[in-house]
């Protein structure tokens, strides 16, 4: 090689050196820049030079700086963040049910029922005491308000996830629009097709801008050849060559007609229901954690009120009515009372209505049939109105908002028994409570006003406790709306399913989120910077650099005495 080509070579290498230790210097500096990943010093071999037969390599050239990154990594490390955040968020919503069904203290729902059973227990052993079904009344009334409170502590856990999505939803649509900013930037630095180091920091954003997007919604990257990213979501782009396609919460009716906040992409409509990422984790916790619970909350408030209800209607208390409406309306007063619209549906049966004289103590009992075998024409409000109205003493209407009313006549007052249609408690006639779930469960606003009309007996005078003997059984009575469970039961599973469910969550979150780890340690020790090797690089380059110096000077000496001879 001659001296020039020498020379060449030599110059050549202090640009690569020096330009390596810029890059080390910059790994250096950015160590503990989040979301960095370390840059390498791409080098080409300089063409050889040929002298007579012999092949003369002439060094390298430095063509660009690369980022050091693993892109099939990268792609399994936005899977895991999506797992890992989705699961993540069921698991903290398991852990606010569990909060709020407070199963470990005395003031839980199951308490409350165990208290109201005890507190008719106590009416049947003492059912002329006005202290006690005061006492009834009140204990009624706490476990109605336990039960709403239950709801609305759960409900206000769904508002706020409402309210979370909405965030998330902002924060993602910030995220895409930061990517789809950055690609033609990228791209522009990049054109020459060499990776050009002025894009490193603008690469680091957008990566760091895919992994928290990979962490609210499931994404897929693909990079072209102009540095510019494709992302993608459940089949559906988000950025797509200079396009971009965005987020949106929209409401969507459900079967009780309330609406459920749900999230979409903006131009395709399609509905995120990809099961991972911290968005579909709280909708799925939300829709399936908290609306499963609530469902099933309902039902067995339902059973409660439906057990409760069916035996209360059946007997009398120490007083009758003088005039007593219906809690519960019908949709059509013509149509049959089991196809009526009625949350407690009777059937085909018969109850009994006593018109007793105030003064003689003289009643007189009229069994009035429910005929709802579906075979000829089936009771209705307007049919029952008329079979009532045949009752001496007794005046049936229909209220303008369809519920059945009864008036005793002057000096008489109703009292009912033996109703085996539960047609009373189905219209909310001598009724325990009212409502039907959990959002309107209720005591009766009569025995609120005077307990004296709680139903401890049927029939046989003030002593007699034999309806309330029933009362106390209400539940551990299998129920329709249960199954055929029992309402104890029902109830202590629901809350070991929640229990059982909730460890279970936790469990999958810490293994998702083991595996998160696991992955992002491959990233550090593949991506990140080791701040040892990057010092004995620097080392090897500055001694490589004075080397090739060196060289240099031993050329530029070599031509000085060439040239003084």
């Amino acid at each position: 090689m001659s001296l020039s080509g020498a020379l060449a070579t030599a110059s050549r290498a202090l640009q690569v050196f020096s330009t390596g230790i810029q890059v080390a210097g910059s790994n250096i500096s950015n160590a503990s820049t989040p979301g960095y990943v370390r840059d390498k010093l791409v080098l080409t071999p300089s063409p050889s030079s040929r002298t007579g037969p012999v092949l003369v390599g002439t060094g390298v050239n430095a063509v660009g700086v690369k980022q050091d990154l693993d892109t099939f990594l990268e792609g399994r490390l936005y899977k895991a963040n999506s797992d890992a955040k989705a699961s993540g968020a069921r698991n903290s919503v398991h852990q606010q049910l569990q909060v709020a069904l407070n199963e470990l203290s005395d003031t839980d729902l199951s308490t409350s029922l165990q208290k109201l059973t005890a507190e008719f227990q106590k009416l049947a052993n003492s059912p002329e005491d006005p202290g006690q079904r005061s006492i009834v009344v009140q204990q009624g009334t706490s476990f109605a308000n336990d039960v709403k409170q239950l709801r609305e502590r759960v409900d206000q856990y769904s508002l706020g996830i409402d309210d979370n999505i909405r965030s998330l939803t902002a924060e993602a649509n910030d995220l895409i629009k930061t990517v789809s900013q950055l690609n033609p930037r990228i791209s522009a630095l990049e054109a020459n097709g060499l990776d050009d180091s002025d894009a490193g920091s603008l690469r680091v954003q957008r990566l760091n801008a895919l992994n928290r997007l990979s962490e609210i919604i499931p994404v897929k990257a693909i990079e072209r050849p102009s540095g510019a990213v494709d992302v993608y979501t459940g089949g559906e782009y988000l950025v797509l060559d200079g396009s971009a396609q965005y987020l949106e919460t929209f409401n969507t009716a459900i079967d009780d007609g309330t609406s459920s906040l749900q999230v979409r992409l903006s131009s395709s409509k399609y509905q995120i229901e990809s099961g991972s990422g911290e968005l579909f984790g709280l909708v799925e916790g939300r829709d399936s954690v908290l609306g499963g619970f609530v469902s099933q909350l309902d039902q067995v408030t339902k059973a409660v009120i439906d057990q409760v209800n069916r035996v209360h209607a059946g007997g009398e208390g120490l007083v009758g009515f003088k005039d007593v409406t219906g809690a519960n309306a019908v949709t059509s007063t013509s149509a049959a009372l089991n196809n009526a619209g009625l949350s407690f549906p009777p059937s085909h049966g018969s109850f009994t209505v006593k018109i007793r004289n105030t003064q003689t103590g003289e009643v007189n009992s009229r069994v009035i049939n429910v005929d709802l075998d579906g075979i000829g024409s089936d009771t209705s409000l307007a049919s029952l109105v008329t079979d009532l109205t045949g009752v001496p003493n007794l005046t049936a209407t229909i209220t303008s908002d369809q519920k059945l009313r009864l008036q005793a006549g002057s000096g008489y007052e109703v009292r009912f028994g033996n109703d085996t249609s539960g047609l009373l408690a189905g219209l909310g006639i001598n009724t325990f409570f009212t409502g039907s779930d959990s959002l309107n469960v209720a005591v009766n606003s009569n025995l609120s006003a005077d307990s004296r009309l709680l139903a401890s007996g049927q029939g046989a005078g003030p002593s007699d406790s034999s309806n309330a003997l029933l009362l106390t059984k209400f539940a551990d009575q299998s129920s329709q709306f249960l199954g055929g469970q029992t309402v104890t039961k029902f109830y202590t599973q629901l809350v070991s399913q929640v229990g059982q469910s909730a460890a279970a969550e936790k469990a999958l979150s810490e293994g998702f989120s083991a595996f998160q780890d696991s992955l992002k340690t491959q990233r550090e020790q593949r991506s990140g910077v080791n701040l040892d090797e990057e010092t004995l690089a620097v080392l090897q380059l500055q001694k490589s650099y004075q080397a090739s110096a060196r060289v240099i000077t031993v050329i530029d000496d070599l031509l000085n005495a060439l040239l003084r001879v």
